[in-house]
């Protein structure tokens, strides 16, 4: 397998409108934005894009108006964890109907995990049952399970897995399956932002970053020079990428700040679906203040 999900892979956020309704227009003009600067892939139904507040009905939508926007321009990775293991099969289902190629799945959740192994399992019963490659997504904040290195070499083992987005936030966890698939054609992306610079100085694939929208070059060029080993350029975009970072926790809710830092691109909207708090007047003046500071620090 040649290794095509690289790069800067954004999970875009899902603009809806009143009765939380996919935003179609909005979501294909965000999609024409990334693609457009240069952004090389997208995550669709991420935690980002509030996967699991969208009803299935609209969350089905989202990810064919992505597949069909993208239109091989760029590869599509979707979110098709749930609850349980047939939940998931029965996502990824509808996910191969519309095209898709690549499902992201994560242990389950709202559950009280006894083992590793469940998760185990749950990969190899969804790779018995669906055709798409699969790619784990670890993030224990959501699951309530830690995937340990040894675990997802496991895992990699199971046909058709083809990488890892991680988002623990652990980088000696991270950098051990880096020496490990080193040479092989497993995916590495790091999903904690924060992480993004030693992560491609030591070879990660990409990372997973999701204001990358509002503030592309920043992100491309981190990915690029880290990519390079450019250490001393890596470092200089790293540090604009930390402080676009800041954004995150200017409201009570990171997706109300992400959603409002990203309705200033000018064609999505800044609501969130309930009970999410919404943002209030303060933290939208926080928010424009650093988003101007960053564009004078970023064109200086």
């Amino acid at each position: 397998m040649k290794k095509n999900i690289i790069g800067v892979i954004p999970p875009i956020i899902t603009p809806v409108d009143a009765q939380e309704h996919v935003d179609e227009k909005g979501l294909r003009q965000l999609i024409n934005h990334c693609i457009d600067h240069g952004i090389h892939g997208i995550f669709v139904c991420g935690s980002n894009g509030e996967c699991m507040a969208l009803t299935q009905e609209q969350r089905d939508l989202a990810i064919r108006i992505t597949l069909e926007e993208c239109a091989g321009r760029v590869p599509v990775i979707a979110g098709c964890m749930d609850t349980s293991t047939q939940r998931v099969i029965d996502n990824i289902r509808r996910f191969e109907d519309m095209g898709g190629q690549t499902a992201v799945v994560t242990p389950v959740f709202y559950a009280r995990h006894a083992t590793q192994e469940e998760t185990v399992r749950h990969f190899e019963e969804i790779s018995r049952h669906t055709s798409c490659d699969l790619m784990i997504y670890n993030i224990p904040m959501f699951t309530n399970q830690s995937l340990t290195p040894e675990t997802i070499i496991r895992l990699s083992q199971i046909d058709r897995v083809t990488g890892l987005k991680d988002s623990s936030g652990n980088m000696t966890n991270f950098l051990k399956l880096l020496h490990h698939f080193r040479g092989t054609d497993f995916l590495m992306l790091q999903g904690t932002t924060s992480l993004a610079v030693p992560s491609m100085l030591l070879g990660a694939d990409g990372y997973i970053p999701s204001l990358a929208p509002l503030f592309p070059k920043a992100h491309v060029k981190l990915y690029e020079y880290g990519k390079a080993g450019d250490i001393e350029n890596t470092m200089k975009w790293g540090k604009i990428v930390d402080d676009i970072c800041k954004i995150y926790p200017m409201a009570k809710s990171q997706t109300a700040s992400t959603k409002y830092a990203m309705s200033k691109l000018g064609f999505v909207d800044q609501r969130v679906c309930r009970p999410t708090e919404p943002i209030t007047e303060a933290e939208m003046a926080r928010i424009d203040a650093c988003i101007d500071r960053l564009r004078d620090d970023m064109y200086s």
